[in-house]
């Protein structure tokens, strides 16, 4: 029997506001346990929740940004469940009524694009964290987290493969840092994924029963839980036997889930609207002043380099990973002139060295300035691309400017005919080999000459003359 995969992912974007969404305790991580956890956060007897206008106005953003429904009242409501680090006994959440809905983002996979709607993104506050292995045979209780604004942005089951759900990810992780909603830190927890997975025969239109893989935290994890998760189930039901409901976990060190507990449905909740918060009401002029503050956003940024700069719709879509990255290829290609070139030194030579040297866009030692004049010198003839990664390196040690690297080192393209038609002959004189077996038919022969003049110069001839002179000499 063949099976087609189901996946729907839940993500838990951190926005980006200084304090809470219902206290004042500050939100930066780092703190030692429990100093920012305030009255309300722990919920003492008699406090209110006030809500964080910043967070609802991160939640206009990226409802704007997606082309969803921003629903003009919304409601917040109470989660009730019992855990250790939940003090109040209830998350405040929305169910009924949330801020967004709707809305979609294109993913591209495999050279295919693909459109990914969404369901509902909605506001809430985080829970605290238990700390099982701090303590021996106790378990500790930090509340630092309790209130975080959370949006969850909740995805159509849309998605049929692990690298699907990963290019998802990615580019909802692009979108939330590029308008500047989240950090997008998923090691701090900033962005969290869950993923709804469930199998079904092939032309079967009902779903199959999913289990929900809970806190993901890097796209490499999502992308071996999903694929562990799959076999899984398959396996299980050619066996023979069924799946259950259930939220299960992703052990890196396995590279297996594990079932955690059975999944609970929103009925088990007993979701109520919470007495002690307003309806949200949003009006036009507040929409249109965050509508107006938005960037340009990555999907029309790669509309415009295809464009403006001639590079390919996967270009594109690398070149707007981030903002930093966006902005830095731009500054580059302005530099020199040249679109294509510089998306392919900034997707080929920079970004090999790095990844190489774990670095990020931001922490180039080389300058997008920089780039776009080695680029540049390509261009005038003064480099041949050989010579030009030379001088990059000499940019990357902080050897100085392009122009000073050449001259220092000696790495000026040889583009005087006189000289090159020296070497040339002498080539030829010393190769008669190579010269008989071309006039043969022999085309590997004219590479092998080619080959020789560029040892003889050092590197230096410039290709194309040295292309050029050779042929004409061997008429």
């Amino acid at each position: 029997m063949k099976w087609e995969t189901v996946i729907g992912l839940e993500v838990h974007t951190q926005l980006a506001t200084k304090s809470k969404i219902f206290s004042g305790s500050s939100t930066a991580f780092g703190a030692a346990p429990n100093t920012q956890a305030n009255a309300v956060d722990i919920a003492l007897p008699g406090v209110l929740p006030v809500l964080n206008k910043g967070a609802v106005e991160c939640a206009i953003k990226f409802g704007l940004a997606i082309g969803a429904t921003l629903n003009r009242v919304n409601v917040f409501d109470r989660k009730n469940y019992f855990y250790p680090d939940l003090p109040k006994g209830y998350q405040i959440s929305q169910l009924a009524k949330p801020i967004v809905e709707g809305g979609a983002l294109k993913i591209v996979v495999d050279g295919e694009e693909k459109t990914i709607h969404l369901t509902r993104a909605h506001m809430e506050e985080d829970a605290g964290k238990s700390l099982h292995e701090d303590f021996h045979g106790m378990t500790g209780i930090d509340l630092n987290r309790a209130g975080t604004p959370l949006l969850e942005i909740v995805s159509e089951p849309e998605m049929r493969s692990s690298a699907e759900a990963v290019a998802y990810a990615r580019a909802l992780h692009t979108l939330v840092t590029w308008i500047g909603i989240c950090d997008g830190n998923m090691q701090e927890g900033s962005f969290r994924v869950d993923a709804n997975v469930s199998v079904r025969p092939v032309g079967q239109t009902e779903f199959g029963t999913r289990r929900e893989i809970k806190n993901l935290n890097s796209f490499r994890f999502l992308q071996q839980a999903i694929d562990y998760e799959v076999r899984w189930q398959i396996e299980t039901l050619e066996d023979g036997g069924r799946i259950e409901q259930a939220t299960v976990l992703f052990d890196p060190d396995t590279g297996e889930t594990r079932m955690m507990r059975s999944k609970e449905d929103a009925h088990d909740y007993r979701y109520f609207p919470d007495p002690d918060l307003l309806p949200v009401k949003l009006d036009e002029p507040w929409i249109e002043s965050v509508r107006a503050a938005l960037p340009e956003l990555p999907a029309a940024m790669q509309v415009r380099f295809q464009n403006d700069y001639g590079v390919s719709a996967y270009d594109a879509t690398v070149l707007t990973g981030s903002r930093a990255l966006a902005d830095y290829f731009e500054a580059t290609a302005r530099a020199c002139g040249q679109g294509k070139l510089a998306a392919n030194w900034v997707m080929g030579e920079l970004s090999a060295a790095l990844n190489k040297a774990e670095l990020d866009i931001a922490q180039s030692p080389v300058s997008a300035t920089q780039l776009g004049t080695l680029i540049a010198r390509i261009q005038d003839g003064t480099l041949s691309g050989k010579l030009a990664k030379q001088v990059f390196e000499g940019l990357w040690e902080g050897a100085g400017e392009v122009d000073a690297i050449i001259e220092a080192r000696g790495l000026k393209q040889m583009s005087d005919s006189g000289e090159l038609e020296k070497i040339i002959d002498e080539v030829l004189a010393a190769n008669p080999k190579s010269v008989e077996e071309f006039r043969a038919g022999k085309e590997k022969a004219f590479n092998a000459l080619v080959g020789q003049v560029m040892k003889a110069s050092r590197g230096k001839a410039n290709p194309t003359q040295v292309n050029e002179l050779l042929k004409s000499k061997l008429q």
